[in-house]
């Protein structure tokens, strides 16, 4: 007979395991991959906001509507907050309504990408391919050409207005 212990001790042991699982395996990109550019967490700190730090390090999300990178409409090139490659150019910036920066592709070369399964779901995070920093994640309802939405911190951003030629 299925008792309310059962479900309680079921439900514990579950909650158990997940918060387990997040806290034993590696849950960032630069743990488990081999980056250009590579520095002590000392040096991070030194460099990096904190709010910068704890995304880009620590894979962690600024609240939505908060960026002042949602806004920014100027032609240009947008690098990774951390070591400066582009990984993102203006023309493939769109408005996705989600409170964050949102791009339908990014530059050759600019990011990496691998399975993330945190929070109960399957998604693909997507990193700097230099040096790691997480940047957000790539979801299939994008607009065309690629149908896919880059969902971006803009904390783990910095814009770089093209020159008048």
């Amino acid at each position: 007979m299925t008792t309310r212990r059962f479900f309680l001790l079921s439900g514990t042991a579950l909650l158990g395991a997940t918060v387990l699982d997040r806290f034993t395996r590696p849950g960032f990109a630069a743990e488990t991959e081999t980056f250009e550019v590579t520095k002590t967490e000392a040096e991070w700190k030194a460099i990096l906001t904190d709010d910068q730090f704890r995304i880009l390090r620590q894979e962690d999300t600024e609240r939505p509507f908060t960026s002042a990178l949602n806004n920014e409409k100027r032609k240009g090139v947008f690098q990774c907050a951390g070591c400066d490659l582009p990984v993102y150019a203006s023309e493939t910036k769109f408005d996705s309504g989600t409170g964050w920066p949102s791009f339908w592709d990014a530059i050759e070369g600019g990011i990496g990408t691998r399975e993330d399964t945190s929070l109960f779901m399957t998604r693909v995070e997507c990193h700097c391919h230099r040096c790691g920093g997480h940047f957000g994640h790539v979801f299939d309802d994008g607009p065309q050409p690629t149908g896919k939405r880059h969902c971006i911190n803009g904390l783990a951003l910095k814009f770089v207005p093209a020159t008048a030629a």
